[in-house]
């Protein structure tokens, strides 16, 4: 398993995740730094949770289970 690929997709969900509440965040007067920190702290949240529960399941993750982790917790684009 790459560890650095997973460190650095979760990186990017991070950001993903961030940057699609700016607005939001900006239209009900919450500071914009945190609603972007809460964001993306959620989304790797959300991912690791399914790592786990992945690696609960039989000891193992799989690169179908790590994908499948990512692609179910990546917000959709407008």
């Amino acid at each position: 398993m790459n560890y650095k690929k997973i460190g650095l997709r979760m990186l990017a969900l991070f950001l993903v995740s961030a940057l699609t509440t700016i607005g939001a965040g900006a239209i009900i007067g919450i500071d914009t730094l945190q609603t972007a920190i809460l964001a993306g702290v959620m989304g790797i949240a959300n991912v690791v949770e399914d790592l786990a529960r992945g690696y609960l399941n039989d000891g193992e993750l799989s690169e179908e289970e790590v994908d499948a982790a990512f692609v179910n917790n990546t917000p959709e684009e407008d």
